[in-house]
C-alpha cells in the first residue's frame, strides 16, 4: 500500500530573504516604537530644542528667522538621535541579553538583520520627521528647495548613522556602548553644526567638523530648505563615504555575542 502526501507534509527550510527582513524590520519597529527611553531621546528632546531655541534668543543663527536655521539641523538630529544612538543602545543590550546570539543561530544573515534595523530606523524617523515638520511650521517655519533632495539626504545621513551605531554595538560592551553613544550624541549636538552654526568654531576646528557626518546632514538640509540651493553634492559625497565605511566595518565586526 502506497503513501500519498498529504496537505501538511513538513517541508523545513529558511522562508524567503525578503519576508524575513519584513518580518525582522516589523519586530523591531514595534520594540523601538514601545521604549520609553528611545521615545524620550528620539521624539522629546528633539521637539524641546525646536522650541526652546527658536522662541528664545539663546545662540546666533545669523540673519532671518532662527526656526528657520534650527528645523533643518534639528530633523538632522532626529536622524541621529534614531539610527545612531538609539539603535547603538538598544542592539548592545541585545547582544549583551542573547537576543542576538539566538538570532545568530537564526537563517537571518548579519547584513539582513543590520537592513532589518535600518528599515525599523527609517519608519520611526518618517514619525519624527511629521512631528517635527508640524512644529516647524507653527514657529513660522518657511523651507523652500526640492524635496527630493531632502529625502536623499535623510536616506543617506540615516545608512551612515546606523552603520556606525551598529559598529559600535556590535564590538562594545553593552555598557561601554550606553556611555559612548551619549556621548558622542551630546559632542555632536553641539560641534556638529545643528544649533551653533559651524562659523562660530575656529577654522582649522571648523575643517574637521565639516567632515563629520552630522554636520554633512544638518549642512545639507541647511542649504536645500533655507536657501534653496540645488543638490548638495559635496555633502552627499561626505555621507557616502560615512555610509560605505560604517555599514562595510559593521558588516565585517559586528558580532553577535
Amino acid at each position: 500500500m502506497s503513501a500519498t502526501t498529504g496537505v501538511f507534509t513538513p517541508k523545513p527550510g529558511a522562508a524567503p530573504l525578503p519576508r524575513m527582513i519584513r518580518a525582522q524590520a516589523l519586530l523591531e519597529t514595534k520594540m523601538l516604537l514601545r521604549n520609553g527611553e528611545q521615545l524620550l531621546l528620539t521624539v522629546v528632546i528633539p521637539t524641546l530644542l525646536l522650541v526652546l531655541f527658536s522662541a528664545v534668543d539663546i545662540v546666533d543663527t545669523g540673519k532671518g528667522k532662527s526656526v528657520d536655521f534650527l528645523a533643518p539641523g534639528i530633523l538632522a538630529l532626529a536622524v541621529m538621535s534614531t539610527a545612531f544612538t538609539g539603535q547603538a543602545i538598544a542592539t548592545g543590550f541585545e547582544r549583551r541579553y542573547g537576543v542576538l546570539k539566538r538570532l545568530g543561530a537564526s537563517p537571518l544573515p548579519r547584513w539582513a538583520l543590520m537592513t532589518a534595523k535600518t528599515c525599523s530606523v527609517l519608519v520611526t524617523e518618517v514619525l519624527q520627521i511629521v512631528l517635527l515638520t508640524v512644529v516647524a511650521f507653527a514657529l513660522g517655519w518657511s523651507p523652500h528647495g526640492n524635496p527630493v533632495w531632502v529625502v536623499l539626504l535623510l536616506v543617506l545621513g540615516t545608512a551612515a548613522f546606523s552603520g556606525l551605531g551598529l559598529l559600535m554595538a556590535g564590538t562594545l560592551k553593552a555598557e561601554a556602548t550606553l556611555a559612548a553613544a551619549n556621548l558622542v550624541f551630546l559632542l555632536l549636538l553641539v560641534g556638529g553644526g545643528v544649533i551653533v552654526p559651524l562659523e562660530k568654531f575656529p577654522g582649522a576646528v571648523q575643517s574637521v567638523l565639516q567632515l563629520l557626518p552630522i554636520s554633512a546632514l544638518s549642512d545639507g538640509l541647511r542649504d536645500v530648505l533655507q536657501h534653496g540651493a540645488g543638490l548638495p553634492l559635496a555633502d552627499l559625497g561626505i555621507l557616502a563615504v560615512w555610509t560605505v565605511l560604517g555599514l562595510g566595518a559593521a558588516a565585517k565586526f559586528f558580532r553577535w555575542e
